[in-house]
């Protein structure tokens, strides 16, 4: 059996579970083609990205000619199928944020990727993010291609659920993955209760690096480290405020920002506004060694975000042992158990951030390493990446089997007006 795994960018920096996942279900005797529309290979920094990139073929590369020669040639030859598709098209751009021109090129790139499924003998598609990855590949099947299936990690799809159809996507699909029971709970509200069976939860793991890493240390020095994109959704303006906070308290303490973004210039300007600059340190993007390395050397990972799925850098901190600092936000209660494995604070509120990062900072480091090692079993219980790819694996047979025994897809549903609803 063959799989195919489709995403808008792949591989990218923040997308090594994706990586870690594609190898565990490979790992299960199942062959992966790897696909991205796009590719992003300037930004990689880490070697086993490298060598993915290598393996992954990007449908963008064409050129703005192979995909016109791609849709010229699926319409003359599968019509039928074709205006199926077109007519999906249509009623799923219309209603985008996007708009009817950019699903047309989805639909281009859909006719490119049902030539290159064919060729492959691709039995299912697996996309990540219910987003354009899945309007392509729903496309793809509208046209005659294999079934596909999707993860469903949130925010974004939450945040746009009519603007991206998702209701359609999960009608059509053979099968939804969600992140965490939030996520689940989510695609619940937006589907029908006949659709509620198809939809299971498999969870985003860490690999050997994190899980076997013998244990070193909590370090006595100050220090705390936020890892993620530099992006409005995680909070990071937020915790320059708390950081300007302690600051004013002289407790003495460093921060480490790894990672990069939109939102770097203003992160910048606000560190010199408060005059932080020898206490807070940006890195920019870092390989998986240095992610390690940063977490390793800090007492404790720090990640407001104002909004989610279930981030993974969580994960693999409470693999190293290190507490978390995090917020009541949608699947992350699920990891971070409050004064157990690390603190919980109110989305928003920069004085519980700051009482969180303070405690951190003056805890002894026993009562860290209790906390550390409390963290490190829950991952290693609810967060193994093979482990989870393997229950993934696990549903592609049958679900294909399924699918495949209607080749006609389900009628259109309306889903794409806003409904009212009940307060």
């Amino acid at each position: 059996m063959t799989i195919a795994y489709l995403v808008n960018q792949y591989p990218k920096v923040s997308h090594s579970f994706i990586r870690r996942e594609i190898a565990g279900v490979e790992a299960m005797g199942l062959q992966v083609a790897r696909f991205s529309i796009r590719s992003c290979s300037s930004e990689l920094v880490d070697e086993e990205d490298k060598l993915e990139q290598e393996l992954t073929q990007v449908v963008l590369e064409i050129g703005k000619f192979g995909l016109l020669f791609a849709l010229i040639r699926v319409a003359i030859t599968r019509p039928a199928r074709f205006w199926s598709a077109l007519w999906l098209m249509l009623l799923v751009g219309w209603h985008s944020e996007r708009g009817i021109l950019r699903h047309f090129a989805y639909l281009a790139e859909a006719c490119v990727l049902l030539r290159w499924f064919s060729d492959l003998g691709i039995d299912h598609v697996h996309a990540h993010f219910g987003t354009n990855s899945t309007t392509v590949a729903m496309l793809c099947r509208t046209l005659g291609g294999p079934p596909y299936s999707f993860t469903v990690h949130g925010p974004e799809e939450f945040d746009k659920v009519q603007a991206i159809a998702l209701t359609e996507k999960i009608n059509r699909a053979a099968f939804v993955v969600a992140v965490s029971s939030f996520g689940r709970s989510q695609l619940y509200r937006w589907c029908s209760q006949e659709q509620w069976s198809k939809i299971h939860v498999v969870r985003c793991g860490v690999d050997e690096l994190f899980l076997q890493q013998p244990h070193i240390s909590i370090p006595d020095q100050p220090r705390l480290v936020c890892i993620g994109r530099l992006s409005e959704q995680k909070g990071h303006l937020l915790l320059i405020e708390a950081a300007s906070q302690l600051a004013a308290e002289n407790l003495p303490f460093k921060l480490v920002f790894v990672g990069d973004g939109p939102l770097r210039p203003q992160i910048e300007a606000l560190i010199a506004q408060y005059g932080l600059q020898d206490h807070i340190e940006l890195t920019g993007w870092a390989s998986s060694n240095d992610v390690q390395q940063q977490i390793l050397a800090s007492r404790a990972m720090v990640l407001p975000s104002f909004a989610e799925g279930l981030p993974v850098v969580i994960m693999e901190a409470l693999a190293l042992s290190r507490p978390v600092i995090s917020t009541y936000v949608a699947g992350i209660p699920e990891l971070v158990e409050p004064e157990k494995c690390g603190w919980l604070v109110p989305p928003g509120s920069v004085e519980a951030l700051t009482a969180a990062m303070r405690t951190a900072l003056q805890l002894p480091v026993e009562k860290l390493e209790q906390m550390g090692r409390t963290g490190a079993e829950r991952v290693a219980k609810q967060h193994d990446a093979q482990q989870e790819a393997t229950r993934l694996a696990a549903l592609f047979p049958s679900n294909i089997e399924k699918t495949q025994a209607s080749a006609a897809p389900p009628p259109l549903v309306k889903v794409f007006t806003p409904t009212a609803r009940s307060n």
